[in-house]
């Protein structure tokens, strides 16, 4: 197999097709169907999706939970401006986070945030130039945070959020993310139960999203590049509910990247899910084999990105980049507020 470049995957995507706000209407976006062996590509309204589902098949769905992660704050000593961005829990009170201006947060640097409702030190600058932070403040973090933090929007999306939930799907329960899995945004409760009473079943994974998620490809050729790590659970039912569905021959439907890379990492060769949980850095590329998922969900993601990379492994790259095209010419939003794919 030749090389795989980062070029393979470019495309030129006119930048008023990046939705800046999510619609009213979670399920009202659009979707666009691919079929991965012929290419061929319909058009539709994403609560359409259940002409595709079949009894018998499974969702697979990641149930994490946005946290406001983004901190604007001050240097304790000269009062410049300074912004936090936290990425994971390393122990209770200490994170490692992105700081900008990383230049002005060096160790033993102290922060303040909301008039010092919040106070922060920088300990240790750790890889990729992160910063590890200790927090300090009165009563419960979780709290102070929902007060004084804002959602971490990609920074594509200029346009401030109105509702914090709109940034997190119907069912998030588990805190730890600093993005959403947004293929998850388009379903509303009635969608989900609609397709329940289908007789297909949904299965929840947990991926805590990392900013990794949006970091650049940087080496060109795709073997030289490193995924960042993220943490998953999947807890011994969903495990059971995937394995069953295998078995019993309905197809596994992940929604979103996330939930493929999740289980992907978490089965065996023979393609048993495990239950369990661990750090994942798994890069899936045309060229691999995918042991559990049949069909994804996903949203239409950046030009060059480790996300695009993904689709294509399971419907071609040719497929996938044609199919984006169309996506282009039909006017679909893009990216995390933006439409959806359905690839069959």
């Amino acid at each position: 197999m030749t090389t795989l470049k980062k070029s393979d995957f470019y495309f030129e995507l006119p930048q008023e097709l990046i939705a800046q706000d999510p619609l009213e209407d979670r399920s009202a976006s659009r979707l666009l169907v691919l079929n991965r062996e012929t290419g061929a590509v319909e058009h539709h309204q994403f609560q359409e999706i259940t002409n595709y589902l079949r009894p018998g098949d499974c969702l697979v769905l990641n149930n994490t939970k946005v946290i406001p992660a983004r901190l604007m704050g001050v240097k304790e000593d000269t009062g410049a401006a300074i912004e936090v961005l936290l990425l994971k829990r390393r122990e209770n009170d200490v994170w490692e986070t992105l700081v900008k201006p990383g230049k002005k947060a060096r160790p033993g640097t102290k922060l303040l945030f909301g008039e010092g409702m919040l106070r922060a030190e920088v300990m240790e600058v750790v890889e990729e130039g992160n910063r590890l932070l200790r927090f300090s403040y009165e009563g419960i973090f979780e709290e102070v945070l929902d007060r004084l933090g804002e959602m971490p929007l990609p920074p594509y999306i200029t346009h401030k959020l109105a509702d914090k939930n709109r940034y997190q799907t119907v069912y998030a329960k588990y805190e730890g993310s600093a993005a959403a899995p947004t293929a998850g945004l388009h379903f509303t409760e009635t969608l989900l139960q609609e397709i329940r009473e289908m007789g297909v079943e949904t299965a929840f994974v947990t991926l805590h999203v990392g900013l990794g998620t949006f970091r650049p490809v940087k080496a060109e050729n795709l073997l030289d590049h490193h995924m960042h790590s993220e943490h998953y659970e999947i807890t011994e039912e969903t495990a059971n509910v995937i394995n069953r569905t295998k078995k019993n021959g309905g197809r596994v439907i992940c929604v979103g990247t996330t939930s493929c890379r999740t289980i992907e990492s978490a089965a065996g060769e023979d393609g048993r899910v495990q239950a369990g949980c661990g750090d994942t850095e798994i890069f899936i590329y045309p060229g691999y084999r995918f042991k559990v998922l049949d069909c994804l969900i996903t949203n239409f993601h950046l030009p060059e990105s480790t996300l695009v990379m993904l689709v294509s492994a399971l419907a071609g790259r040719e497929h996938v980049l044609a199919a984006y095209q169309k996506a282009i010419e039909e006017r679909y939003r893009f990216f995390s507020f933006g439409d959806a794919m359905f690839v069959l």
